[in-house]
């Protein structure tokens, strides 16, 4: 008499399941991963209209330039707050870079025409309450870091310009280390969805994060490249 032998495996309906697990949690991780950058974009967004409106509040309430001001030592000295604060030339003009690293001592080393008021800028700011932070010690002259790492700062004109890039003049407002797919969705949400036209200005940044020297780079393209490993820095004129 041949012997019948019984053959384990899946149902159609077992593997239809199974199929069905796996498209679920396949959706909820991409969705989870567009939440994730939805909220960057909000935060990377929030972050330029924020500080845009803190350094017209300071200017409105003071009638200085926030890391310019001439009057701050007078206004926040010691010991109220603690470390009182430096003053800037009162030319009018924020020198130094939007990504120089803070220096140790700000008092010992205070801004010039040239260097330090791009630190200063954010220690007049938070000592005015517009901006949250530390207000003594190389913390309260620090750059904030935004969503995606990037420091976020100020300078007199964009960098990563060329002869051949437009440059924004006056005064900058930059967030660094963002993925194109954030860049073009922050530029469309501010101002024009166009790297190299309107009142924000994005380049690429290449391979370093938050370069301590800004090559200038020549980009002449007039939109973002969104190829998924691209990084840019980008900036708004205040």
């Amino acid at each position: 008499m041949q012997s019948r032998i019984k053959q384990a495996g899946f149902t159609l309906v077992e593997i239809a399941i199974v199929l069905v697990i796996i498209g679920l949690l396949l959706g909820g991780i991409l969705k989870g991963q567009e939440m994730i950058t939805q909220a960057r974009i909000k935060n990377v967004v929030n972050d330029f209209n924020g500080i845009t409106a803190a350094y017209f509040a300071y200017q409105d309430r003071y009638r200085q330039v926030p890391g310019d001001d001439n009057q701050a030592s007078v206004r926040w000295a010691n010991p109220n707050p603690p470390g009182g604060s430096v003053n800037g030339t009162g030319n009018g003009v924020i020198s130094g870079e939007y990504m120089t690293a803070p220096p140790a001592d700000l008092v010992a080393t205070p801004p010039t025409n040239t260097t330090g008021e791009s630190n200063n800028f954010w220690w007049h700011l938070r000592l005015a309450g517009f901006v949250a932070g530390a207000t003594s010690g190389p913390a309260a002259w620090s750059q904030p870091v935004n969503a995606v790492g990037g420091l976020v700062g100020v300078q007199n004109g964009s960098p990563g310009a060329s002869a051949t890039a437009p440059r924004l003049s006056g005064l900058v407002l930059c967030s660094a280390n963002v993925p194109d797919k954030i860049a073009s969705a922050v530029d469309t949400q501010v101002d024009d969805q166009r790297s190299a036209t309107g009142q924000m200005f994005g380049y690429p940044q290449g391979t370093a994060a938050n370069p301590s020297v800004e090559t200038p780079a020549i980009y002449t393209a007039t939109d973002y490249v969104e190829s998924g490993s691209n990084q840019y820095v980008i900036c708004k004129k205040l």
